[in-house]
């Protein structure tokens, strides 16, 4: 199947942050079956991230705020990609810059590597300083992916925020920038609060909220960015089963990333990837393409 310029052999991908650089779940995880690797962020240069605590369980999800902590884009290419890039899955490499500037400079500097099979841009992340305002202003979003996508031949994805007023107008400017498909969507913006000790669990203060908790909100996003661009939609969003994907596929999504499912259920992925045929027998379709999209919906 066809995410813009990319291929893909199905629709079933692991998205950045929750997945290691792969090899980590190498014992869990169909590899080489997915649809698609997206390994943690990667900065130009390297990167601490965040001070303490980092992470903390949610009612129904977990909140993070890690900062983007890794060593920087000469290191992944050296130390990592070479292992991502034999395990048989088309890689999708997580970029984030503090400038429009960086974000050219890293993609053209990727086109250089061997196996790269996309770029996506992490225009959203909430819990770093700079970077997700490129992906809240629409002018901004079509510089980054424009500039990217002229810097390099290799497919470009562009991640937004739902930390928005209207995604709508953020996912015309990305498909404007020659966006090959459009991920939706990163963390929603929060909060836990020790309330005996009168203080932020997170070292951050502020950090993004992810699982089963966010996914009506990912759903509408998808709904609403299918609706308004043709770009394909990558759907993201406390997806967990293949009842998960289906929502997401009906709504308008091309594909999905499963994320924090990873960290409870590292089997997630193959359990779904299995599934896959199965429920779309039971949509009355003969492919996934024949089920993306299929929503009825009334109005009056």
């Amino acid at each position: 199947m066809q995410l813009g310029r990319l291929r893909v052999p199905n629709p079933i991908l692991v998205a950045s942050g929750t997945f290691g650089y792969g090899r980590e779940m190498e014992s869990f995880a169909p590899l080489s079956q997915l649809g698609g690797i997206i390994p943690k962020t990667v900065t130009l240069e390297p990167r601490k991230g965040n001070h303490p605590w980092r992470t903390v369980e949610t009612a129904a999800g977990m909140l993070n705020s890690i900062g983007l902590d890794n060593d920087g884009l000469e290191a992944f290419i050296d130390h990592h990609l070479p292992y991502l890039t034999s395990v048989g899955a088309p890689v999708i490499v997580s970029i984030a810059g503090r400038t429009a500037e960086e974000f050219v400079t890293m993609a053209a500097r990727l086109a250089e590597a061997e196996g790269v099979g996309a770029i996506e841009l992490n225009i959203s992340c909430p819990n770093v300083s700079g970077g997700v305002d490129l992906g809240t202003d629409p002018i901004a979003c079509e510089q980054v992916v424009a500039g990217t996508r002229k810097a390099c031949p290799i497919p470009i994805i562009a991640k937004l925020t739902p930390n928005v007023t209207d995604i709508r107008t953020i996912a015309k400017a990305a498909e404007a920038g020659g966006a090959d498909a459009i991920s939706a969507i990163n963390t929603c913006l929060g909060m836990v609060v020790d309330w005996r000790g009168r203080r932020p669990m997170l070292g951050n203060v502020l950090g993004g909220l992810s699982g089963p908790a966010i996914k009506p909100i990912a759903l509408r996003a998808v709904y609403q960015i299918a609706n308004t661009v043709s770009t394909p939609v990558i759907g993201i969003g406390g997806i967990a089963t293949i009842d998960d994907v289906m929502e997401f596929l009906v709504t308008g999504a091309s594909a999905v990333q499963i994320g924090t499912a990873n960290f409870y259920n590292p089997e997630a992925t193959g359990t779904i990837l299995s599934g896959l045929p199965d429920a779309i027998a039971e949509s009355g379709k003969q492919s996934v393409a024949e089920v993306i999209g299929t929503l009825n919906v009334k109005t009056s």
